[in-house]
């Protein structure tokens, strides 16, 4: 397999996935990451980290499948899945083949902050194997969304 580059989903802080306040992320239960702590900015969009087929699709949390069977994870905000759709737009549809960079959502940080909800993205390399992944953007770095943070290089 060739190594497969991934962007990040939002702007703002990278972080280690964990520092997540969510056991299934923090403890890698998935596969491994990072996270973003997403700038605090009224509506943003959510970009595809990588090219490839929108599989599983919520209002709060996407995967794409890249062609040479990989999944990517990206999870907007931790426990959204309280606010029933609530705040995101959805702009693409299950199934759909994406671009790396792609809207695919839109949200707000502010709304999820002011519902007491964590704002945190996990970026996922999902069923990925201990040490599959280059930083590429190290912890604390400002990042932009559509900037590379990871490449899945194995497994």
């Amino acid at each position: 397999m060739s190594a497969t580059r991934l962007l990040s989903p939002v702007p703002g802080t990278v972080l280690p996935l964990t520092d997540v306040p969510d056991p299934v992320f923090a403890q890698a239960m998935v596969g491994p990451g990072v996270a973003i702590e997403p700038d605090r900015t009224g509506r943003q969009d959510v970009v595809a980290p990588c090219a490839g087929t929108i599989g599983a699709l919520h209002p709060h949390a996407f995967a794409v499948e890249t062609i040479d069977g990989r999944a990517v994870l990206v999870h907007v905000g931790i426990d959204t899945v309280t606010l029933a759709g609530l705040g995101f737009d959805v702009h693409v549809e299950r199934g759909q083949r994406v671009h790396a960079g792609e809207r695919v959502l839109t949200w707000s940080p502010v709304d999820v902050a002011a519902a007491g909800l964590p704002t945190v993205c996990p970026v996922v390399a999902l069923q990925g194997a201990p040490g599959s992944l280059e930083q590429i953007a190290a912890e604390g770095d400002h990042v932009t969304a559509g900037q590379v943070l990871l490449e899945w290089t194995a497994g």
